[in-house]
């Protein structure tokens, strides 16, 4: 089994919605943050939102407080990212990620270093034209 498989990318106008959604192994989905991460063309890797599967506590970007929502299914071991009203500036390839920090912990909260994350998913498309 791939350790993150996203899918759910797309293209759509502004003010429109899309869901990303990222399936993990099970070991992966209990033991690690998960997250979702993008990249624009020539800019840096910039973690989205977070989750700590054990309890459920997000964090996100400023950016994208009150329009994207990461939610979780312990019974599928998969975790959706929800994004309403969104703008150009959303446009990116948008990647699941899951790692734990320094310490090993897996509880997590932006800003979370990308070098954190062992495991990347492939990448999906999200496209927002105005």
């Amino acid at each position: 089994q791939e350790p993150l498989v996203e899918s759910g990318g797309g293209s759509v106008q502004a003010g429109g919605s899309l869901t990303l959604t990222c399936v993990a192994s099970p070991s992966i989905y209990k033991t690690n943050c998960l997250g979702w991460f993008r990249q624009a063309p020539g800019k840096e890797r910039e973690g989205v939102a977070v989750i700590y599967t054990a309890d459920g506590d997000t964090s996100y970007i400023s950016s994208v407080k009150g329009r994207f929502t990461i939610s979780q299914d312990n019974a599928r071991n998969t975790v959706s990212l929800q994004m309403n009203n969104l703008k150009p500036e959303d446009t990116a390839m948008y990647y699941c990620a899951a790692g734990r920090d320094e310490y090993g912990s897996s509880w997590c909260a932006l800003p979370w270093p990308a070098r954190y994350n062992r495991y990347w998913g492939q990448g999906t498309q999200v496209t927002v034209s105005s």
